[in-house]
C-alpha cells in the first residue's frame, strides 16, 4: 500500500461533525473577519502554551512581517536568520526592507550555530530569528543571553513547533514575540492559511492589534500604518475544534518518531546522528559538493571512510532538554547521489518522501546580492543541503506502514552495500 508523507484527511475526518457545526454557525453568525471566534482561539493558545497574549493574524508568513514591524525594524536595519530553513524566514525580512543576514546552521539539531551568528553581528543589527526547525528548539537560553548581552531583539520563529519544549519552558516565550504558523501541513493544521504571534508583553501585543488592522483604533483613525494581517473567524473556529486533540496529535508524532529511531537504528549503515557530532572547521569552499566538505570535518562519515559502511544514513535526534513535536523526521543520506537515490527509491514504492531544503537562503536567487561577501562561508548549510530527506511521521501513521517504510530503507541500504 502506497505510504504518502501526509495525509490530512486521517486527521480531519473523525471531527467532520464538529468541523461541519463550526462552519455552520460562522455561516449563521455574519461575521467573517476577527470577531468572537478569533478572541476565542487566541485565548485557548494563550492558555495551552503559556503565553500572556495572543494575536491571530493570516498566516504564518505575516505573522514574521507584523512582529519585525512591530518592534520598529525596518530599512537598513540587520536581522540575522539561519539560511537553512524555509524561505519565509528570510523573505519576511526582506518584504519591510530590511537585511537578511544568513548564518550556519548545527549538524544534529539543524538549528542555528550560534558561533556562527556570533561573528555576524554589526551595529546594523536589531534583531535575531532563531527558527525551531523540524519541531525541535534551538538553544535558546545561550541565544538570548547574548541577545540580551548586546541589546537585540529576538522573534521566535515556531512555525513548525508548536508545543515544542526547551528546559520545560513553551517555545516562543523565550524572545520578545514568538511565531507560529497553522498552514494546513503543520501539526496543528487549519483549513488554509493562519498565524499567530505570541507576546508576553501588553504594549506590545497592542501594537500587534493596531497593525493587523491597518493600524485603526478608532475606526477610520489610524495610529500607525499597518496592514491587512486578520485571522478570519471560520479559520480560529475550526482550529478551536482541533486544539484539544492536539496533545494527542503530538504523543503519535512522538511515539512514530521513537519507533523510526528504535527500529532503523538496527539497520547496519544506519547511525544515530549523535555519534558524530563536532565542531567543523569553516573554511570557505567553492562549488561545494557534499564528499569535499564532508572531508573538511574529520568525525564526519564518508564514503571512503573506514570506520562506517560505504554508505551511511544518520537519524534524527531529540536533544537533552528539548521536547521535540516532530513536523519532520529528517534523515542526513551521506554520499554524493545517494539521498536522491533513496528518494527515487520509496517514490518507486509508493513512499513519500520530501526534501527540505534542497537549496539554502544564501544560494536562492532573489538573496544573492545580500550574500555577496560570504556566500562560501556557511559549509554545514550547504551539506545539509545535499543530505537531507524527511520520511512520513504523521500521527496516522499505522505500524505497518512505518513498517514498511524501514523495510524500503533497509532494502536500499543493502543494495548499496552489494
Amino acid at each position: 500500500m502506497p505510504v504518502p508523507i501526509l495525509n490530512l484527511k486521517l486527521q480531519n475526518q473523525p471531527l467532520e461533525g464538529d468541523l461541519k457545526a463550526v462552519f455552520d454557525r460562522v455561516l449563521d453568525s455574519g461575521r467573517y473577519i476577527l470577531g468572537p471566534e478569533v478572541e476565542q482561539f487566541e485565548q485557548n493558545i494563550a492558555q495551552a502554551f503559556d503565553a500572556e497574549h495572543a494575536i491571530g493574524v493570516s498566516s504564518g508568513t505575516d505573522a514574521l512581517i507584523i512582529a519585525l514591524t512591530a518592534l520598529g525594524i525596518g530599512p537598513g536595519d540587520e536581522v540575522i536568520c539561519p539560511s537553512f530553513t524555509f524561505f519565509a524566514t528570510a523573505g519576511s525580512i526582506a518584504r519591510i526592507g530590511a537585511v537578511p543576514v544568513f548564518c550556519d546552521s548545527q549538524f544534529i539539531d539543524f538549528n542555528l550555530d550560534i558561533d556562527d551568528l556570533t561573528r555576524r553581528v554589526t551595529p546594523k543589527t536589531k534583531a535575531i530569528i532563531p527558527v525551531h526547525l523540524f519541531g525541535q528548539a534551538a538553544r535558546m537560553d545561550r541565544l538570548m543571553d547574548f541577545a540580551r548581552d548586546k541589546g537585540i531583539f529576538v522573534i521566535e520563529d515556531a512555525a513548525q513547533a508548536i508545543g515544542a519544549q526547551y528546559q520545560g519552558r513553551q517555545v516562543g516565550g523565550f524572545g520578545d514575540l514568538g511565531v507560529f504558523s497553522f498552514y494546513p501541513t503543520k501539526n496543528l493544521g487549519g483549513f488554509g492559511d493562519a498565524g499567530m504571534v505570541v507576546a508576553q508583553d501588553e504594549s506590545l501585543s497592542e501594537k500587534l492589534r493596531l497593525l493587523r488592522n491597518h493600524g485603526e483604533n478608532p475606526k477610520y483613525h489610524h495610529l500607525m500604518v499597518g496592514g491587512n494581517f486578520r485571522m478570519d473567524p471560520l479559520q480560529a473556529g475550526l482550529l478551536n475544534v482541533k486544539l484539544p486533540h492536539y496533545q494527542e496529535y503530538l504523543q503519535k508524532r512522538r511515539n512514530n518518531a521513537a519507533y523510526y529511531s528504535k527500529e532503523l537504528s538496527n539497520i547496519a549503515g544506519i547511525e544515530a546522528g549523535t555519534q558524530w557530532e563536532g565542531e567543523r572547521p569553516r573554511e570557505p569552499v567553492e562549488n561545494p559538493d557534499p564528499l569535499k566538505l564532508a572531508a573538511l570535518r574529520p568525525d564526519m562519515p564518508t564514503s571512503n571512510d573506514e570506520r562506517v559502511p560505504t554508505h551511511c544514513i544518520l537519524l534524527p535526534t531529540e536533544k537533552p532538554g528539548c521536547l521535540h513535536t516532530w513536523n519532520q523526521y529528517t534523515l542526513r543520506v551521506i554520499g554524493n547521489g545517494k539521498r536522491d537515490s533513496l528518494k527515487a527509491f520509496l517514490t518507486e514504492r509508493g513512499i513519500g518522501a520530501e526534501i527540505y531544503y534542497p537549496v539554502p537562503l544564501h544560494r536562492q536567487k532573489c538573496f544573492e546580492h545580500f550574500c555577496v561577501d560570504y556566500r562560501e562561508s556557511l559549509p554545514v548549510a550547504d551539506e545539509l543541503a545535499s543530505q537531507v530527506m524527511s520520511i512520513p511521521i504523521f500521527p496516522e501513521l499505522t505500524v505497518s506502514s512505518k513498517d514498511q517504510v524501514i523495510e524500503s530503507i533497509q532494502d536500499w541500504v543493502k543494495s548499496n552495500h552489494e
